[in-house]
């Protein structure tokens, strides 16, 4: 259940084929609903999987021809329902005569000579054992009713079988699903910026790499760009992997390369409008890459910014400079001389990488294992192996701190890069060498029209 944000791709509760439950998003489906509660007020929920199709299994595909043949033998006793209709008034006129002339029989004078009455009577011998085939032809009548009947019910509770089984088509589910997503998407543009009350548990995408690295989708790409890159270790640096959609990236198929003009260093860069913001490599300059150009646009030293290892995350790994993106705009979180080594928030002009404004935390960043933004919001968790937890949140519209009590499930004990995408509102983490999605919970306050 995700009550309160809005994905495209993500928050990944995935609704996945039978039997599927757990699985990886390859095999699940996205499916969106929305509702108003009588208050006005809105509530979203997506239940969510990959954009491929949903592998149907072998029980999906057995039910599928069940109900072809039942269908086949519905429609085949609707025939010889009403060929045995035809038949049935015929037996029956015919049963009204043998009775008529029965009872002329039995009632017969004098008038009748002795010669027609003898063969009237041995035709109506002859008629007698149809009388037993008539009464036996109108039960077995009854029966094909009965049947049918039957059949219709039958084929009724496997409609609602498959249903249950999501045994559809990919055109079914397709249309199903685009019905859904508007309904979500209109309930979302009710939705402004939460407060993190929870984060799920782990969704693990995929292993692969070594113990350090980062991977991404863009903030600001359209719905239809699903594009992931990737990128292995956390200094020196300077191959990254572009896939063109998470399958893919599941796959390990379909993608390119980008050499960088200036390697990288630590793991927190990030993918913003079509760029890569990274930390260039033994420096504290702010490199700002574009991936259709193949060129770098824009670099500039951050003020005071300490690196190679001065003011890193507790896991080290030269995470001295950590980019972000919330909805409303790109983030630089790192820390300097003069702030004692306590994070510094700083907002990002991202066609200049100039600093817009700072704001002093007072949190001291080797205390932290790695932080996020979520809607001008700075969350930091306390460590980077198992039984962390979201400790600290700093919130720069008001520059006020609070601390926090979030679990925070970190499954292969040893995180070294966290970022939130405002697009999918999920959380990427790259754990011990494992790609891993969470989904988020943000507490909002919706007003209605008329509030004050």
């Amino acid at each position: 259940m995700w009550p309160l944000t809005v994905p495209r791709l993500s928050l990944l509760l995935w609704l996945l084929c039978p039997g599927l439950a757990g699985q990886s998003p390859e095999e699940g489906w996205q499916l969106y609903t929305s509702a108003q509660a009588p208050d006005g007020k809105c509530i979203c929920t997506a239940v969510i999987p990959a954009q491929s199709t949903c592998a149907r299994d072998g029980r999906s595909r057995e039910l599928r021809q069940l109900m072809e043949k039942v269908q086949n033998v519905s429609q085949s006793m609707e025939v010889l329902e009403l060929r045995t209709y035809r038949d049935l008034q015929y037996v029956r006129s015919m049963e009204t005569l043998m009775r008529s002339l029965d009872a002329r029989l039995r009632t017969a004078d004098g008038s009748v000579s002795a010669k027609s009455f003898q063969e009237l009577k041995d035709r109506m011998t002859e008629l007698l054992p149809l009388s037993s085939v008539l009464e036996q032809y109108k039960a077995d009548t009854r029966t094909i009713v009965r049947l049918r009947e039957e059949v219709r019910n039958l084929s009724g509770n496997l409609a609602a079988i498959q249903e249950e089984m999501g045994a559809y088509g990919y055109e079914d589910l397709q249309q199903r699903v685009m019905a859904l997503e508007a309904r979500l998407h209109a309930c979302a543009q009710k939705l402004g910026c939460g407060k993190l009350t929870g984060v799920s548990n782990p969704i693990t995408i995929r292993a692969m790499g070594s113990r350090f690295g980062s991977w991404m989708t863009d903030t600001m790409a359209p719905s239809a760009d699903s594009r992931v890159w990737y990128m292995d270790g956390y200094y020196k640096g300077r191959r990254v992997l572009e896939f063109r959609t998470l399958g893919d990236f599941i796959k390990g198929q379909n993608f390119i390369q980008h050499l960088l003009p200036q390697p990288w260093a630590g793991t927190g860069h990030v993918v913003y409008n079509g760029s890569l913001f990274y930390n260039k490599y033994q420096s504290n300059v702010v490199v700002k890459y574009h991936f259709r150009s193949r060129s770098v646009l824009v670099q500039r030293s951050l003020p005071g910014a300490g690196y190679n290892n001065t003011f890193p995350y507790s896991w080290g790994g030269f995470s001295d400079m950590d980019f972000m993106v919330d909805e409303s705009g790109l983030w630089a979180v790192y820390t300097t001389n003069q702030n004692a080594g306590n994070i510094v928030v700083s907002r990002l002009d991202p066609h200049t990488l100039e600093v817009v404004r700072s704001w002093d935390t007072g949190y001291p960043k080797r205390s932290a294992g790695e932080a996020f933004m979520i809607c001008g919001v700075l969350y930091v968790t306390n460590s980077h192996l198992a039984g962390a937890k979201v400790y600290f949140a700093y919130f720069t519209n008001t520059s006020s701190y609070e601390y926090t009590d979030v679990p925070f499930h970190n499954q292969y004990s040893h995180i070294s890069m966290l970022d939130y995408n405002p697009r999918e509102r999920a959380l990427y983490t790259w754990n011990n060498g494992h790609q891993v999605l969470y989904n988020v919970t943000l507490f909002h306050v919706i007003s209605t029209a008329g509030d004050p």
